[in-house]
């Protein structure tokens, strides 16, 4: 079964075609994504109208590379993939809109998928694909939760963050030293310049004694030692001059110090979670889940335990479309996605916001 995959929640356009026959490991024939990082960075964030717009422009030239690359025509795909949510919900319209017609002209099923779930399963197109079951550390852009996962479609929520997520700790914290957007990869990079110990930032829920995250409290720290740094006042607010009075050695420390947190924290209960569920075996999937230190200081806590561990490779870390033609074949495989015949198979409707959780619940599967 050729699934071909659109991804369109947020700033990022994907395309891919994923073989996912029988019950073999699904397998990845093409793959294009055009990042809008650069259309951005002058409004030091997204911006919805723009994205979709430019959704628009890049799809069907990166389908068109994708069938290339796998030298196959259009005619041969056997379904199409779409996000469906949670995202922007322009942004989500264009690849829905662009899938739904698509799937109609070829007569083929459409798939609406939760662009979650294609985190969580992204490994699955690694060279080292995990085995059901196991614990799922998902940090994606404002998400940041830890699940137990039986099978594709079974999914126990552990614990989530109860304000900002980890990625947006690193994008925050990145935007308080003047690094722009997207501020978590330069905040990582900023970060081997520095010395981790230099501040000793808060650890937020480290010892809640549950499974859930906080790290709004460590971006008001940041904050604190940047405005201490700069020599303004406490109560002042956060203004982009305030980076500007900072050497690169104190911003250096603060990015170190401040991601050591957010590391001590995800590594912390990721352990906890494993060990509360029994199992051998975890899977970090998501944006910050490409970060080097996370990788680095997991990779040595399980093998220490005698754990396994598995990623996504590091280019399938970002939004994409491979993920999404991937979770609707492995859903397909499972039993779990009946296309609707007539017009109802073709509605592109969008859940911006769209909780994983009523995967399991049954709702928003067709």
């Amino acid at each position: 079964m050729l699934i071909l995959g659109f991804e369109s929640s947020c700033d990022e356009t994907g395309v891919a075609l994923v073989d996912a026959s029988g019950t073999a490991t699904p397998r990845l024939l093409g793959h294009a994504l055009h990042s809008q990082i650069e259309m951005h960075q002058a409004y030091g964030g997204v911006v919805p109208e723009l994205a979709s717009r430019d959704h628009i422009r890049r799809v069907l030239p990166l389908t068109e590379s994708v069938m290339q690359q796998a030298a196959l025509p259009l005619s041969a795909v056997d379904a199409i993939a779409y996000t469906r949510g949670p995202g922007l919900a322009g942004a989500l319209l264009v690849g829905s809109g662009v899938a739904c017609a698509m799937a109609m002209a070829l007569d083929k099923p459409a798939m609406g998928v939760h662009h979650l779930e294609g985190h969580l399963l992204s490994p699955f197109l690694s060279a080292d694909p995990p085995e059901f079951p196991f614990v799922a550390l998902l940090v994606s852009g404002g998400h940041t939760q830890l699940m137990r996962v039986d099978g594709v479609g079974r999914y126990t929520l552990l614990g989530e963050t109860i304000d900002d997520a980890a990625g947006e700790a690193f994008d925050k914290s990145a935007k308080l030293l003047g690094l722009g957007y997207p501020g978590g990869p330069a905040l990582s990079k900023l970060a081997h310049e520095g010395d981790a110990t230099a501040y000793k930032f808060p650890r937020p829920l480290l010892h809640s004694g549950d499974l859930d995250f906080s790290f709004a409290g460590l971006k008001t720290a940041v904050l604190t030692q940047v405005k201490r740094l700069a020599h303004a006042r406490p109560e002042g607010p956060a203004t982009p001059q305030l980076a500007a009075q900072l050497d690169r050695v104190q911003k250096a420390d603060v990015a170190a110090s401040a991601q050591a947190a957010i590391v001590d924290v995800l590594i912390k209960k990721s352990v906890t979670a494993v060990k509360q569920s029994g199992l051998k075996r975890l899977v970090v999937a998501g944006g910050v889940g490409a970060n080097d230190l996370l990788r680095e200081q997991l990779n040595a806590e399980c093998a220490r335990r005698g754990w396994r561990v598995h990623y996504p490779e590091l280019h399938l870390c970002t939004d994409n479309g491979a993920m999404i033609a991937l979770a609707a074949g492995l859903r397909s495989q499972a039993g779990l996605l009946k296309p609707e015949s007539g017009e109802a198979a073709y509605r592109f409707d969008v859940l911006p916001r769209w909780p994983l959780s009523a995967l399991s619940d049954g709702v928003g599967l067709s």
